[in-house]
């Protein structure tokens, strides 16, 4: 996959995402509880076979329920949101949280501000 930010290298790659503004429309998140969160982003690498995807990822405000059906490490770059596990347990995300949800993590995510991040899911 090629991209225009993506420089003359074999490695795949983009220089300072939060720069980024000609994202794809990704649509709304499908288990929204309050509001409708939009989705956008940019798509730096996907797997031939659709194993692993890496990107840059969006989302406006709103409330949801959060399946994660495969592993994903996550730096968020900006914006503010809260994730409740089932058990109960708060993360707060502010801009610098590294994060790394395992396949099977259930719970709620609330973004109280557009947030951008960073992604690989395997």
């Amino acid at each position: 996959m090629t991209t225009d930010t993506i420089e003359n290298t074999t490695v795949p790659l983009i220089r300072d995402p939060l720069s980024i503004t000609d994202t794809t429309d990704w649509g709304e998140v499908p288990t929204m509880i309050e509001g409708v969160s939009k989705v956008y982003g940019k798509l730096i690498r996907k797997g031939e076979n659709g194993e692993s995807e890496c990107g840059l990822w969006c989302c406006t405000p709103g409330k949801w329920a959060c399946n994660v059906v495969t592993d994903e490490f996550c730096h968020f770059l900006e914006g503010r949101a809260t994730y409740v596990h089932e058990s109960g347990e708060v993360i707060e995300v502010t801009p610098g949280t590294a994060a790394f949800f395992h396949q099977g993590w259930t719970g709620v995510c609330t973004v109280h501000e557009t947030v951008k991040k960073v992604y690989f899911i395997r």
